[in-house]
């Protein structure tokens, strides 16, 4: 944890035990947001802001339905505003005309949401107001055009700098560890035991981005196995008789897990971060290290093989395999981008399709998303600024030779013309 984290993790912390100014009930939600964006005064806008956001908790979908379209319309831009201050700008480009256009093209539902952040204990509910919007406001143009706005500012607050970095073991306290249980989104944690055998060991490892203003909540996790050579599933990795090592004989650091906490950070990525910062920090404890590989699922997979009319029941394990080589690296969407969300996420980070491996995972989830498939993604340090450009800017795949050869093989045995 940097010093200027520590600093800000404590003034979020002394901030959150104020006790917040009383908000004047009698005015309706649309009435306070109006008096909050366009007051002045510290202690009446904090009035207002804890008004606001109490009053929003009490509300039912309903009602913060309604909370959202006023302020997709009545705290919207207005289009003649920013032309006339757009030309006036093109005509004398000045401070002053960029000012006043600057300040026309920012609609005041960001100043809104700006102003309530600044109550105590704001910016959780901010994040979860946004939750909220992504549920209830998909298909609406105004509303998604708000959570810009929200992903805007959202955006901003949790970015990099801010974020604190901080292992998650046993002794952690109980109202996280009970919070990595709710959050685990990869392999479902069963008990507290199941969770002692992951935190616990020697070779095993569990880190969370925390925000200073969410001290107690994990933004994002990620579960770390320490071991001789690549996992090939996760029933050995977290087998209850598996044999423990000492941590210093680990060559291998394996991330078999990475769980995003908050709905309502949606789209905004911390993973890229998160595995980086974690594999400098092993590579500095551990100098053993020399590898660095997920162990992930494919889960769009199976449906792919259903599209593709490819009967998985009748594949050997090598052609599964072939298969799965295949789909994550020319299986497509319409931008050219691979159709698998973890593939994208992975090779987004500039990490490497390593190896497929069949019966990784056995689990009723592994079997009906991924057909038991797992991957290994390598993330090679010096090399993954160059493959997250060449994926970025032309799509490109890196793979290794295994995955290569797998290919090839999947291509003699998929008919031409099939849904590739």
């Amino acid at each position: 944890m940097t010093m200027l984290a520590d600093l800000l993790a404590s003034v979020f912390d002394r901030r959150k035990v104020r006790q917040a100014p009383a908000g004047p009930s009698e005015k309706t939600l649309s009435e306070l947001a109006c008096d909050l964006v366009g007051g002045a005064g510290e202690a009446s806008g904090l009035a207002s802001a804890f008004a606001i956001l109490s009053g929003y908790d009490s509300l039912d979908d309903a009602g913060k339905l309604a909370f959202f379209r006023m302020m997709a319309v009545e705290m919207n831009i207005s289009a003649d505003k920013v032309r006339q201050a757009l030309d006036a700008y093109e005509a004398s480009p000045s401070k002053v005309t960029y000012r006043d256009f600057a300040a026309a093209a920012e609609p005041p539902r960001q100043e809104l949401i700006r102003r309530l952040n600044r109550a105590p204990g704001a910016t959780g509910g901010l994040v979860r107001m946004r939750a909220d919007l992504l549920r209830l406001g998909r298909g609406e143009p105004g509303l998604e055009a708000l959570d810009l706005d929200f992903r805007h500012l959202l955006a901003s607050w949790f970015n990099r700098g801010f974020l604190v970095l901080r292992p998650i073991s046993w002794e952690s306290p109980a109202h996280v560890l009970e919070k990595i249980i709710a959050y685990e989104a990869v392999h479902a944690i069963d008990s507290w035991d199941d969770l002692r055998r992951r935190l616990e060991p020697a070779d095993r490892r569990c880190f969370a981005f925390f925000h200073p203003a969410m001290p107690d909540e994990p933004l994002i996790f990620v579960e770390v196995a320490l071991m001789r050579g690549v996992a090939q599933s996760i029933q050995t990795l977290l087998a209850e008789s598996r044999e423990v090592r000492p941590a210093e004989e680990a060559d291998t650091a394996v991330f078999y897990s990475i769980s995003n906490c908050q709905p309502g950070l949606a789209g905004i990525s911390f993973g890229n971060s998160l595995i980086k910062q974690v594999a400098a920090d092993l590579s500095q404890e551990l100098p053993g290290l020399r590898t660095f590989v997920t162990l992930s699922p494919l889960p769009g997979f199976a449906k792919w093989l259903a599209e593709t009319g490819i009967d998985a029941a009748t594949a050997d394990r090598q052609l599964l395999c072939a298969f799965g080589a295949h789909y994550l690296v020319h299986a497509k969407d319409r931008t050219g981008m691979p159709i698998d969300p973890v593939a994208r996420f992975h090779l987004g980070n500039g990490a490497i399709v390593h190896q497929v491996h069949a019966d990784a995972d056995t689990s009723a989830k592994g079997l009906g998303q991924s057909a038991g498939l797992m991957v290994n993604y390598l993330y090679d340090l010096g090399c993954v600024a160059q493959n997250h450009e060449l994926f970025a800017t032309k799509g490109d795949v890196a793979h290794s030779t295994q995955i290569r050869a797998l290919c090839a093989l999947a291509d003699k045995t998929i008919q031409p013309g099939k849904k590739a």
